[in-house]
């Protein structure tokens, strides 16, 4: 077993609205490793999205706690938090947030310039086999290219650990394939531990491992012994 990249110990969110209190997450336990494909399935309000954003250091637990190897999420300080982010997280949203007036490779150079042993923003592009596209803007772009543009964006800085949500989201099937290839991709030739969430079941096959979330609890949690090519998934 690869070593643990996160160990995720009885973790909780409430949120309070009004009188009202949300519990986002109950009592997580999760250990996750070194350069694994990982899938969260559950469907709208399970918790994916918190645990994820938990996980980036994008927000805090209510209670319980998270180690990303040795540093403490759930203890650190807001300095230790970005820099967190900054050297070792790739995000990867549902909508792309490229800025317009940049082209691809240089809305990928945003990274590489704040980045301390960052690719080129030419290699990131290559691969997600956009090389030939880096000249071009946003508008000139399809969903699932500018989707793959992100995807070069949060690589580039070599992350150890890449947080998808629902990256085919907003995308055909066909198109989403070719996006889950270029994730594969980034997963078998950098290690990069990937984190993907879904509501889309399919998706899991390609998985290492599956874990699937309900009223923010994990319900099942599935170690798998084979994965299948993005390209042979249908849904």
């Amino acid at each position: 077993m690869n070593a643990p990249v996160f160990d995720i110990r009885a973790l909780s969110k409430q949120y309070q609205m009004g009188d009202v209190t949300i519990h986002a997450l109950r009592q997580v336990d999760l250990v996750l490793h070194q350069g694994k494909f990982v899938v969260l399935l559950g469907p709208s309000g399970s918790g994916k999205s918190t645990l994820l954003n938990i996980l980036g250091g994008l927000d805090i637990p209510s209670g319980g706690q998270v180690f990303y190897r040795d540093l403490e999420l759930t203890n650190a300080t807001d300095t230790e938090l970005t820099a967190f982010r900054r050297r070792h997280v790739g995000f990867v949203f549902q909508f792309y947030n490229l800025i317009p007036s940049l082209t691809a490779e240089e809305n990928v150079a945003l990274v590489t310039e704040i980045s301390e042993q960052p690719m080129t923003p030419a290699e990131a592009l290559r691969m997600v086999n956009l090389q030939d596209r880096r000249h071009h803007f946003p508008a000139q772009l399809s969903g699932g290219e500018q989707q793959r543009v992100a995807i070069a964006r949060a690589i580039a800085k070599r992350p150890s650990v890449l947080l998808c949500d629902e990256p085919t989201g907003a995308l055909d099937i066909s198109t989403g394939i070719v996006v889950l290839e270029a994730l594969a991709r980034v997963n078998a030739e950098l290690g990069t531990t990937t984190i993907v969430i879904t509501h889309n079941a399919a998706i899991a096959e390609m998985a290492d491992r599956v874990i699937r979330l309900a009223d923010g609890r994990v319900v099942a949690d599935e170690t798998r012994a084979s994965r299948r090519a993005a390209s042979e998934l249908s849904w």
